[in-house]
């Protein structure tokens, strides 16, 4: 069997891309407390790329865009094309996440 009969047989293998637009830290009790129209600040900043990762690995970053009436992304940069930095060192320290108070009626 050659190489390239070999490397075309995982062709057709299913993956999970995921990008991700941010994380927050919260303590229980503050995810607890979530309800509709909470925020939730992340701790990426507008206009940083977002990590394109496949199945959990970081392959990619890129920018959100709209294609039609659904989100696309544009891949900006490959892993290991750029700056050398990791994903965490580019990005703001992370924000202490802050429940949102009701409004008294």
């Amino acid at each position: 069997m050659s190489d390239a009969t070999g490397f075309d047989l995982i062709h057709n293998i299913d993956v999970r891309l995921t990008v991700e637009l941010g994380r927050a830290q919260m303590r229980l009790r503050e995810v607890l407390e979530l309800a509709e129209d909470s925020v939730v600040m992340l701790d990426r900043l507008i206009d940083e790329p977002l990590d394109v990762m496949v199945n959990g690995k970081l392959i990619a970053r890129g920018e959100v865009i709209a294609e039609g009436n659904r989100f696309a992304l544009r891949i900006i940069e490959l892993a290991g094309n750029g700056s050398g930095d990791t994903p965490r060192d580019r990005r703001a320290a992370p924000i202490k996440v802050t429940p949102v108070q009701e409004k008294a009626a």
